[in-house]
């Protein structure tokens, strides 16, 4: 379960504790486990901070603040402070409802009527994996997914229409009908101005900063070849 961290503190050297705050970010490279870390000053008081702290889970939380730079820099911290910072420790109860966001967002995206292929970066994961049954190989990597997504956006104008969406932790499942024209080449299939459909489903997992870290995917890519007529002919 995703763990956050709330630290309230007041003080009037804050360009100090920016400061001491950077070293921190570079002293504990490779070893923190925070996922996000953010600082909001409070509009109406100009000395009261409030620093969020993201973490997997508690357990890494605690793990975190374990290490001895992250103890040091606590301390030094706390002496930056007009009166003793206090903490709110909470277990994150909700988020699926972005998660879902997210997914539907992800869809849109793909179906984009745009020439060239919408940056991707704002819904998936520099390291997505794709597990897809239809493929070899998993998709791993941003560069690989872009180039699968452009291979059906080259051989089809398509749309998503989302049925149903359920959240459950870190996962959305997605139900859909796809509905494209095929305009062109299609593993080795010329263009037939055909119009098809299928129906699938789609299960994301999401990870740092709320995007999509992995999808398995699972849809009528018999059906959908059928409607293509390239099963003409195999029939017994």
């Amino acid at each position: 379960m995703t763990f956050v961290q709330l630290i309230d503190c007041r003080t009037s050297r804050f360009g100090e504790m920016d400061r001491l705050m950077d070293r921190w970010v570079e002293q504990t490279k490779g070893k923190r486990t925070a996922t996000h870390d953010m600082i909001g000053k409070d509009r109406s008081d100009g000395s009261h901070f409030v620093e969020i702290v993201e973490f997997p889970s508690y357990e890494e939380a605690m793990e975190n603040s374990r290490l001895p730079e992250t103890d040091r820099i606590f301390q030094e911290m706390v002496a930056l402070c007009d009166e003793p910072p206090t903490f709110t420790d909470l277990d994150v109860v909700r988020d699926e409802q972005l998660y879902k966001a997210t997914a539907r967002r992800f869809y849109d995206l793909l179906a984009a009527d745009t020439a060239e292929l919408p940056p991707m970066d704002e819904v998936l994961a520099e390291n997505y994996h794709d597990h897809d049954p239809a493929n070899v190989e998993d998709n791993i990597g941003m560069d690989h997914i872009r180039r699968e997504m452009q291979m059906w956006r080259d051989a089809f104008d398509f749309t998503f229409e989302l049925h149903d969406q359920i959240a459950d932790g870190d996962r959305v499942c997605n139900r859909f009908t796809w509905r494209g024209t095929h305009k062109g080449d299609f593993m080795g299939i010329a263009p037939t101005g055909k119009q098809a459909a299928m129906t699938g489903t789609t299960i994301f997992r999401f990870g740092e900063h709320g995007k999509i870290v992995e999808g398995w995917w699972q849809y009528d890519r018999l059906g959908l070849m059928d409607q293509l007529g390239a099963l003409e002919g195999l029939e017994q």
